[in-house]
């Protein structure tokens, strides 16, 4: 089969079809999405070698569960080992000897085909479209932040960062019904948020404080220090935001200002797939382009590029 791998060099090429174990399922790839993760792995992040991609809807071909086969699913990316103390409390995310697809020790979905624990993947509604379905990964990650701290309708709440992962927390923080505001450079970015009564800020000048919540999705230093600036004594901060590098923090005003950082990650399904298929959740607008998987090469290089959002890869069925 066709993957896109990375092993010091990116390319296109003829990998191994997996074969599936038992409890687990073969998957066909219908569409799949990039993540600034998978660029930050081409940069050294993880030291990870193998086909990337973990952003994915597919056909369930070959499964345990019969009633699986034919169906449409996605796919949560973390695999524990199903005998620590995290996976017994039904915690794969951290869970010591994890694999991740197409992130750590386990093929990702840049390929036609994959394999997955039954356990792992989810149903996708009939009125969800592919286009649709391909965003669930990266919106139950925005899920998680309600979920790890209660946030409040009277809640301040700031984005920074108006890249995929900023836009999809901003409508996330906007359900509890918080204020909720969006920093960003692009104009045409921040209208996408904007009608849904997220208030925007440019970055340049930007100097507004007392945010109780404030998210990190730039994926900078400089956001981070945008975001300490703007959080209010005692304030809670989620870290969305990994770095291929350590970067620097002043501490001081995090201890000074009792500051709590929150670091955010992975999230659950169940409840992004449900507001996809409610429609409370805007995705189509994030889509900047959609490549044929054959075209994959280009569709990663295109995906970096400036004012570009989201980038989705159209498999052959």
């Amino acid at each position: 089969m066709l993957g896109l791998v990375y092993d010091g060099k990116l390319s296109l090429r003829e990998v191994p079809r997996p074969i599936r174990p038992a409890g687990e399922a073969l998957v066909k790839v219908l569409m799949s999405g990039f993540c600034r993760t998978d660029f930050e792995l081409t940069q050294g992040y993880h030291g990870f070698s193998g086909v990337l991609g973990h952003e994915f809807v597919g056909r369930v071909e070959e499964a345990d569960d019969h009633s699986l086969i034919g169906r449409r699913v996605v796919g949560e990316i973390n695999v524990g080992c199903g005998r620590c103390d995290q996976c017994r409390k039904f915690d794969a995310r951290h869970c010591p000897s994890r694999t991740a697809i197409g992130i750590l020790g386990r093929p990702g979905c840049f390929a036609d085909y994959l394999v997955l624990p039954e356990a792992n993947l989810h149903l996708v509604p009939d009125q969800v479209p592919n286009a649709t379905a391909v965003f669930t990964e990266p919106l139950a990650a925005m899920v998680e932040m309600p979920d790890q701290v209660h946030i409040r309708p009277t809640s301040r709440a700031l984005v920074v960062g108006d890249g995929r992962i900023g836009l999809l927390a901003a409508q996330v923080l906007r359900l509890t019904g918080a204020e909720v505001h969006l920093v960003g450079r692009h104009e045409d970015k921040l209208d996408i948020v904007r009608h849904v009564g997220v208030i925007t800020h440019q970055r340049e000048g930007f100097e507004e404080k007392g945010f109780d919540v404030v998210v990190e999705a730039s994926g900078s230093v400089p956001g981070l220090s945008t975001a300490l600036d703007a959080i209010k004594p005692r304030g809670l901060i989620f870290v969305k935001s990994t770095h291929i590098k350590p970067v620097l923090l002043d501490m001081t005003r995090v201890v000074v200002n009792e500051v709590t950082l929150v670091g955010s990650r992975c999230g659950p399904f169940a409840p992004a797939l449900a507001l996809l298929s409610r429609g409370l959740i805007e995705v189509t607008p994030l889509i900047t382009r959609v490549f044929s998987f054959r075209e994959a090469e280009q569709a990663f290089d295109f995906a970096w590029q400036k004012g570009v959002i989201k980038v989705l890869m159209q498999h052959e069925e």
